[in-house]
């Protein structure tokens, strides 16, 4: 359902979650290694995050990629959907265009529940709420 990329991007995310904050920022060669990600794809898409206002960044020797407050407060479906577009997860499983509640393939009523709520989680819960859970050990992420 996720692209490589949103993948990357989550990844990255709950990195700088779990790792910054506006006194200490990583540099995408720092960040690369630990979360398994080719640096120059990488630092690609932080860009395209902290254009978006989704993360933040300084540039410069003491410069890097960070999350504040703020940016905590974003979802995971922020990022999803900087990176794939607003409808990638809306789409058929097949990917079929047609597919739809009146006109569904074959998987539609087996998988449309589940990416309902899916979906819902990743809008509801905020990218500071998946980190607290990382931490807590409720959830893993191996970083």
């Amino acid at each position: 359902m996720l692209s490589n990329s949103s993948k990357y991007a989550v990844k990255a995310v709950l990195y700088l979650a779990l790792n910054s904050n506006e006194k200490k920022r990583i540099m995408v060669k720092d960040l690369a290694t630990p979360i398994n990600v080719p640096q120059a794809y990488l630092a690609k898409l932080l860009q395209e995050l902290a254009r978006a206002n989704i993360i933040s960044s300084i540039k410069g020797p003491k410069g890097g990629f960070y999350l504040d407050k703020q940016d905590r407060l974003n979802s995971l479906m922020d990022v999803i959907n900087i990176i794939d577009g607003k409808n990638k997860l809306h789409s058929c499983v097949l990917s079929l265009e047609e597919c739809n509640a009146e006109k569904p393939c074959p998987l539609h009523d087996l998988v449309n529940p589940a990416k309902t709520i899916f979906v819902r989680n990743l809008q509801d819960k905020s990218i500071g709420d998946f980190s607290l859970e990382i931490e807590s050990g409720t959830s893993f992420l191996p970083l």
